[in-house]
């Protein structure tokens, strides 16, 4: 008996993998993470699939679940949206499993800023404008280390990808703005690589009220930084540069 922790992607079920569509495909008991994961994706169960929708559910009655099935035997996929190392709450249940010494493996995912990418069509590393991706969220409910210090990792010289924090977006802009630039190009992109999905491109100054207009709460990923500006990213890299050596491929004279 296997715990399988998935990652169910930012949406499009053909954004799964091979490995996680093939899992899915066999599972006798799943609990999912609620209207997080697509329900496009919940169709790649069994019919005899049984469902746990861990929204209604406190970490105990997750594990409970966890340890009936491994007192009969039978695997339980744990379906999580995204990619389930980047805020998927994970590591408490595998310290729960851990004390159990119930087994269990960590399936990856597309994470929903890779998705957001995808859909801006966006080279989150710009040669000589942005070498450094930063993942981050903004203080909230979950306690954060250094939280007052939050504000000082943002410069010109990154590109950040900002999880849970649209609904504060308006508020938060300004405060960056004073790192990055009024002119700081910025993205919001709700629902990414689904149907349903919107995307947003304006600046730090106006970011914040678009967001409000549009009526994005929550599920959006917020991208900052000078990649999204294509007239700065001009440079070219010189991975392919005719004059650029490199153990596959020798110089042109």
């Amino acid at each position: 008996m296997t715990v399988y922790f998935v990652g169910s992607g930012p949406g499009d079920p053909e954004l799964l993998t091979r490995k996680a569509l093939r899992i899915l495909q066999s599972a006798r008991i799943c609990i999912h993470a609620g209207s997080l994961v697509d329900p496009e994706i919940l169709k790649e169960l069994p019919d005899t699939c049984i469902l746990y929708d861990s929204a209604g559910m406190n970490l105990d009655e997750i594990i409970d679940v966890m340890m009936n099935a491994y007192n009969q035997g039978t695997d339980v996929v744990r379906l999580h949206s995204g990619e389930p190392a980047l805020y998927g709450a994970i590591g408490e249940q595998m310290r729960r499993l851990d004390l159990l010494n119930i087994p269990y493996q960590v399936i990856p995912g597309i994470s929903s800023f890779q998705a957001a990418a995808a859909s801006l069509c966006l080279e989150l590393t710009c040669p000589e404008v942005a070498q450094t991706v930063v993942l981050t969220r903004s203080p909230g409910r979950t306690p954060m280390p250094g939280e007052e210090l939050w504000l000082d990792q943002f410069h010109p010289y990154a590109t950040y990808c900002i999880f849970l924090s649209v609904d504060k977006l308006a508020s938060l802009a300004g405060s960056i703005a004073q790192k990055m630039g009024d002119s700081c190009p910025c993205a919001v992109v709700y629902h990414a690589s689904r149907p349903d999905q919107k995307i947003l491109r304006g600046t730090l100054q106006t970011i914040g009220l678009q967001v409000e207009q549009a009526g994005i709460r929550s599920t959006a990923q917020i991208i900052i930084g000078y990649t999204l500006n294509a007239t700065s990213a001009s440079a070219e890299s010189k991975l392919y540069d005719r004059n650029f050596n490199h153990g596959f491929r020798e110089s042109t004279p």
